[in-house]
């Protein structure tokens, strides 16, 4: 039997499942956040995915470095690197999303997709949880 990739592990595509049930969640109650039909709300809810993941994975990594770093000023750079994320990674998804999409899609502004990303991140988490089966 094929080994399946990493990225197509069940809990990245329930990821998606869950973030594309949340976005249109947010585009039916919120009229700031639109997307022009299914397909695209799948692929903007695959984008976020992505997004979102490498934030996290820069965010550990910060983390990491403000709990190793043998310095004051490593700390201090993991710190600095760890606030300067928590906002600009918001921006960023706000600039990708416009980037790729243009027009067809709008997350509404700063505060709308920090909203959108904490229900996002634990919706996710819920889902998981949930699915995990106790032994």
């Amino acid at each position: 039997m094929a080994r399946r990739p990493a990225w197509l592990a069940p809990e990245h595509v329930v990821d998606v499942f869950v973030f594309v049930t949340v976005l249109n969640l947010f585009a039916q109650f919120a009229p700031e956040v639109i997307t022009e039909g299914f397909a695209m709300s799948l692929l903007v809810a695959l984008l976020m995915k992505l997004a979102i993941e490498g934030v996290v994975a820069v965010k550990k990594r910060a983390i990491a470095r403000i709990g190793g770093a043998p310095t004051r000023i490593g700390r201090a750079i993991g710190l600095v690197t760890l606030l300067l994320l928590m906002p600009g990674s918001k921006l960023i998804i706000l600039w990708l999303v416009d980037v790729v999409f243009g027009d067809k899609v709008s997350l509404g502004g700063f505060w709308l997709v920090t909203a959108l990303i904490v229900t996002l991140t634990l919706s996710r988490e819920l889902v998981r949880r949930f699915l995990v089966t106790q032994p």
